[in-house]
């Protein structure tokens, strides 16, 4: 079932075992944000400023940058780009972008501002808007090793994980319904 997002200007379709992070705590205003109910997996969709400066694929690299950055994880070692290529537009419902690109990487990563740091491959869907001055990241976090010291380390270890593909059915559900979203 498809997902009302950003107040209905947006819809998508999510996996099961969603959390609303917003029903928890506060969200910015420009972003939302899912969690797994037993997983320490996300999917964060953010609107940002379309970064004019950079070409397409770089665009990815620079907010992939951007996140590492939010993350503390901007030192040499910390995180790295495996690839990024772009999404074919047949294969996505966001037909309003100009383009779309599709980047894995991964981080290290720690949660609470704990010592402990825990690899995080982190899987992101750039959709570029030039005409609305706006790029909608979308991004999934899939922790792949979690340090015994880490708050994670307690998790479930029953749970069924999403999967890329389950990521790749979001991204590829991703719907413009209202472009008064954008201001």
């Amino acid at each position: 079932m498809s997902r009302p997002l950003f107040g209905g200007a947006l819809s998508a379709v999510f996996p099961s075992s969603v959390m609303d992070i917003s029903e928890l705590r506060q969200i910015p205003d420009n972003q939302e944000v899912f969690a797994h109910s037993q997983t320490d997996q996300s999917i964060i969709i953010e609107l940002l400023e379309y970064q004019s400066q950079v070409q397409d694929a770089d665009a990815a690299r620079y907010h992939f940058e951007d996140v590492a950055g939010s993350n503390k994880a901007i030192e040499n070692g910390t995180w790295e780009v495996r690839v990024v290529e772009q999404v074919p537009q047949s294969e996505i419902s966001m037909q309003e972008c100009s383009s779309a690109w599709l980047l894995s990487g991964a981080q290290l990563v720690s949660k609470f501002n704990e010592e402990a740091k825990n690899t995080v491959n982190v899987h992101q869907c750039l959709f570029r808007l030039p005409q609305f001055t706006t790029d909608i990241l979308m991004t999934f976090n899939d922790p792949v090793f979690i340090n015994p010291l880490s708050s994670s380390a307690a998790g479930n270890m029953e749970a069924i994980p999403w999967t890329l593909q389950d990521f790749q059915g979001v991204l590829q559900s991703l719907r413009l319904l209202d472009s008064g979203v954008f201001g």
